[in-house]
């Protein structure tokens, strides 16, 4: 190939290229011609030779050998060599590069030019790959560009500045005045860099942002004159005035309004106007109402505007396109939290998104769907949530799992179940024919299999007013749960609530209990070590305490949910991890770190015995808050006695006078409290009090489930000075 070929004639040879080698020899072939004629001194056709060494470099060849040519075409007189010198420089050359550092004075030599279009040349390619060293060193000439007569080079200037805003932060400052005075231009480009470098002034000092909110009346203006002005073929877009300038004035004013009731005052009119008059049929005026929605619920806006903008988010649901509606529901969802009532209007619109063709759709509709349950509505929201997981197919239900579960949803969605005691029949029924259809989605199966345990009685009685009654037999039940312990796809946890569903239903079923204590016999020696610690102490329940079986697996109470981790001093549930340990669960204090002088109340020392309660425990310390120590310590007297002692301690410097200790028990267990060593605690520990107390129990009942509603009273402990 001869070093004249043009550059049209390379493209088609390596075009015509049948094989990779072929190609190869044909680039390595032109890329030789291209080096002998830059090391020639004349020669006239520079230009020509670095376009065809950037069509090579865009096809991912090595063009490094040209960005000394690059350098060498942009300090030269010519514009058409300079504008491809430019070119290669932004496309060969970056901040790494020594050689960029070469072209600094050139750039600056061009800033200076009397031509627009060479000025426009070096802008472009300071504000694509300019330096910090060499943002710093022009800062000052892209400051006088700003403030020039010519629109074309302002435009082009502030792009720049930009760039270098975002390279050195210090020189934000050099730049304010400028940018200001840029906003009474009625060039819509000078505009548009105007609001794009405010912007980004903005966002990156505090000082800045609160000297530009004056500009907010001006920004309003130009927004207004954008969306009540005529047709205007220059910027006219689909029916929209300069759609792009109107976007980018409304993340400004985003800005501009967020924690600021004065700036968001000022904007709250226009931003009503924009929602109201802007065409929503084209994907233009959808794009700036967006914007609005989003400036709307980031400002300190009026309530009404509000809920203007999350109803254009409910017409964004209607819409046919699914990306539309994909980001409508992402923005419902970050505002359902603050203004839950005005997305629940659209309840029934998101709803009919479940059964989009679309999973992301989808997946995007059963979040927000989850998020707006509430008491008032949990009837009808079941139904719909349990007929689109029994209706999509698995693959998709396990991918929206897997999008939608976190840590809490099983506990959420097991605490909504117990509340709601109304439809406890028919969750059971639904929940286990979603267990027999599909054992892939593992939220929905721990669920399923709690259900299960808890209410079997319900599901084995057929009898289920709100959905069809279908005859279940033990044997169908303890299938369902076999099938879910032998799965590959249970994971230990799933395997642990099914494990535990199995044990609960010895109490629910009368004839199977021989086949149960079979299946929890088999898991005693399983590799698993949780799995197998269950086994073990269930079966303990079957050999030494059955008289007790019934009493432990009673029904779960009604879970009140106060915070992570408490439970207003009820069972949680959690599997007996030793059943010869006393276990002992202490809340936090109302007043914690107080002084002597104040009242310090435990809202939960709850000590829950397990069902061996009554053998011996060592000495545990319950609570040290505030400087006040509470140890407990218990001696067995006899098979169903069981002596307390309860020792406090007080660390702080000020005597604790009025100490009193009080303690709650079931029902079912006697309590005697004996009189307390003193009813004051002397400082830095001094001397302790003690009190003495005897619990007897003799029906030998469990105590695991014990709730307030079958409480004496509430423990706590209280201090007066």
């Amino acid at each position: 190939m001869s070093p004249s070929v043009p550059l049209q004639e390379m493209i088609r040879a390596i075009r015509s290229a049948r094989t990779q080698c072929e190609e190869r020899g044909v680039i390595q072939r032109e890329c030789a011609a291209i080096r002998a004629q830059f090391r020639q001194s004349d020669n006239g056709g520079r230009s020509h030779n670095l376009a065809k060494l950037l069509y090579v470099h865009m096809l991912g060849y090595p063009a490094h050998f040209g960005q000394m040519e690059c350098v060498r075409m942009i300090a030269s007189p010519r514009y058409s060599e300079k504008r491809v010198g430019y070119l290669g420089a932004m496309m060969l050359l970056d901040e790494k590069q020594d050689a960029s550092l070469l072209i600094t004075n050139s750039i600056k030599n061009d800033l200076s030019h009397s031509n627009q279009y060479v000025q426009s040349l070096a802008l472009c390619t300071l504000a694509c790959m300019g330096s910090a060293e060499m943002c710093r060193d022009l800062a000052p000439e892209i400051d006088r560009l700003l403030r020039a007569s010519n629109s074309y080079i302002k435009k082009k200037a502030a792009l720049c500045a930009v760039h270098i805003v975002r390279k050195v932060h210090d020189l934000g400052e050099l730049f304010t005045p400028a940018a200001r005075s840029l906003l009474a231009e009625k060039n819509h480009g000078v505009l548009h860099g105007a609001v794009v470098l405010i912007t980004e002034l903005c966002e990156r000092n505090q000082e800045t942002l609160e000297r530009f909110r004056k500009t907010v009346p001006d920004l309003v203006q130009i927004m207004k004159g954008l969306v009540i002005s005529g047709y205007s073929p220059e910027h006219d877009v689909a029916g929209i005035s300069d759609p792009f300038l109107q976007v980018r004035i409304l993340r400004l004013l985003r800005i501009l309004g967020r924690n600021n009731e004065g700036a968001s005052d000022a904007m709250n009119d226009l931003l009503a106007q924009v929602a109201t008059n802007t065409d929503s049929t084209k994907t233009v005026g959808n794009a700036v109402l967006y914007e609005t929605v989003l400036t709307v619920l980031h400002i300190k806006s009026e309530s009404g505007l509000r809920v203007l903008a999350v109803n254009i988010l409910g017409r964004f649901l209607l819409n046919n396109d699914r990306n539309i509606r994909y980001i409508a529901m992402i923005s419902l969802q970050k505002i359902v939290g603050t203004d839950h009532n005005a997305v629940q209007r659209h309840r029934g619109t998101i709803v009919d998104c479940l059964k989009d063709q679309d999973a992301s759709v989808k997946r995007r509709a059963l979040d927000l769907s989850l998020a707006l349950v509430s008491a008032s509505n949990v009837r009808s929201m079941m139904k719909e949530l349990l007929l689109f997981l029994s209706s999509c197919p698995p693959e998709l239900r396990a991918q929206a799992a897997s999008g939608t579960h976190t840590d809490e949803t099983v506990p959420n969605l097991i605490q909504l179940i117990t509340n709601a005691s109304e439809l406890h029949c028919y969750t059971v029924h639904k929940l286990y024919r979603a267990l027999l259809t599909d054992i892939s989605q593992q939220s929905l199966v721990q669920v399923a299999c709690w259900c299960i345990g808890e209410y079997g009685d319900l599901l084995l009685r057929g009898e289920c007013q709100e959905t069809e009654p279908v005859q279940v037999t033990e044997d169908d039940v303890l299938d369902a749960l076999e099938t879910v312990l032998q799965s590959h796809m249970s994971s230990p946890a799933t395997r642990g609530f099914a494990l535990t569903a199995t044990m609960k239903l010895s109490t629910r079923i009368t004839d199977n209990v021989d086949r149960i204590r079979s299946i929890v016999s088999i898991y005693g020696s399983c590799i698993d070590v949780e799995l197998q610690q269950r086994a073990v102490e269930y079966n303990a329940l079957f050999r030494k305490y059955d008289h007790m079986r019934a009493a432990v697996l009673e029904r779960m109470p009604v879970i009140e949910k106060n915070s992570p981790g408490h439970t207003n001093g009820e069972s949680t549930g959690e599997p007996i991890k030793d059943i010869q340990t006393l276990k002992v669960k202490q809340g936090e204090p109302l007043l914690p770190q107080q002084p002597a002088n104040q009242v310090l109340t435990l809202t939960q020392m709850h000590v829950e015995l397990s069902y061996l309660i009554f053998s011996a425990a060592p000495t545990v310390q319950v609570y040290e808050k505030a400087g006040v120590a509470l140890t407990l310590s218990c001696e067995k007297q006899s098979d169903s006695g069981l002596t307390v002692t309860l020792t406090a301690s007080n660390s702080t410097d000020s005597d604790i006078s009025s100490f009193t200790l009080q303690a709650a028990v079931p029902k079912s267990v006697q309590l005697h409290m004996k009189a307390p060593s003193g009813d004051s605690l002397p400082a830095r520990g001094a001397a302790k009090v003690t009190q003495m107390v005897v619990l007897n129990n003799p029906n030998k009942v469990g105590l695991t489930h014990t709730h307030p509603q079958s409480c004496d009273s509430q423990s706590h402990v209280s201090q007066d000075q």
